[in-house]
């Protein structure tokens, strides 16, 4: 509040009401007077404010003045589209945002010389598998920092997972490595949400450069990555005198899909070579189980294990066993040895 005479209002903020307290020497003792120099001030900047505000605000009929379609457009887009591209998309005429969008995605089709966008393709494919690998912490997959990153630089080459962090008492915690960086996500409330810790920060440059460029590789084109460790175990059930089972067990969290339609699909191929002692391959097997869920039954399954069994026949004696797992989504591959006594 303003005052209008000269009086000081008794309040500790006023040094002429503060018992023994001087103003500094050399400062201009005002009495709580306004002056005319201020008064301008205050005048002054009151306009500035009111401008600043509406100007904050002008943005939002521009947004509501949307179509269903082009709010979808411009929300799924967030990612890749430029501040520059934004305002230009905002202040177009109705009429001429169709065509915006069919240029935003053709100045980004790495070989316009084909009918397919494939970067387009690309793009879209993985936001909607970032919606189904990541759907726990109340946000959509493809909003969350995993699907951003998933997003922007495709399947991690290695996904190190930590349900517990680093000890015992520590919170969950992801790493995905590219190349020599490592980002690592981490799981504060415990609710599904691994945020992007401010020290993997540092390692973006590859995805500044795909914002940048406004093309982040293209799965297609990218060379032959090395597989991605998978995580399972074996179980050994002597079911018979010559009979061995062995059950192959991965966590549902561990495997990556692909979406395909309203289904979430990938396949796991499983291979056995039994050696005896000398070294020499007494029996090999391979096995396919393909997958096919819902995201509802995902959902369910998320902290099971999917058991894949295969049962050996073998004479008595002592053996070494190899399993390997791939999963062909993400191409995760892991390798079991161990000895089986028959």
């Amino acid at each position: 509040m303003l005052l209008s005479t000269g009086q000081c209002p008794r309040s500790p903020r006023c040094l002429g009401e503060i018992p023994g307290a001087q103003p500094e020497a050399g400062k201009n003792q005002r009495n709580g007077r306004v002056t005319p120099e201020e008064k301008v001030k205050l005048v002054s900047f009151f306009p500035l404010v009111l401008v600043v505000f509406l100007s904050s605000c002008a943005t939002f009929p521009r947004e509501a003045n949307l179509t269903d379609e082009e709010k979808d457009f411009l929300s799924t887009v967030r990612y890749i589209i430029t501040q520059e591209e934004r305002n230009t998309f905002l202040n177009l005429p109705s009429s001429e945002r169709g065509a915006f969008i069919d240029d935003f995605w053709k100045k980004r089709d790495p070989k316009p010389e084909t009918e397919i966008n494939e970067y387009k393709e690309e793009y879209y494919r993985r936001v909607e598998e970032a919606k189904h690998l990541f759907t726990e912490g109340g946000l959509s997959g493809w909003l969350q920092d995993r699907g951003r990153i998933y997003i922007l630089l495709g399947p991690p080459e290695q996904r190190e997972q930590y349900p517990r962090g680093y000890t015992f008492y520590g919170f969950p915690t992801e790493i995905w490595h590219y190349g020599f960086h490592r980002l690592i996500f981490v799981d504060t409330r415990w609710n599904g949400n691994f945020e992007l810790q401010p020290e993997s920060a540092r390692m973006l440059a590859e995805i500044n450069t795909a914002q940048m460029q406004l093309k982040p590789a293209i799965r297609k084109e990218k060379p032959e990555e090395k597989p991605a460790p998978l995580d399972f175990r074996i179980e050994v059930k002597r079911t018979s005198a010559a009979e061995v089972t062995l059950s192959v067990l991965i966590p549902y969290r561990n495997i990556w899909f692909s979406s395909q339609k309203d289904r979430l699909e990938t396949a796991l191929e499983v291979a056995v070579e039994i050696f005896n002692p000398a070294g020499e391959r007494v029996l090999s097997r391979s096995q396919s189980y393909p997958l096919s869920l819902t995201e509802k039954k995902l959902k369910d399954l998320i902290h099971q294990d999917l058991t894949m069994e295969i049962s050996l026949i073998l004479e008595p004696g002592e053996y070494n066993a190899t399993v390997s797992l791939k999963n062909v989504t993400g191409k995760g591959e892991g390798k079991k040895q161990f000895r089986i006594k028959v």
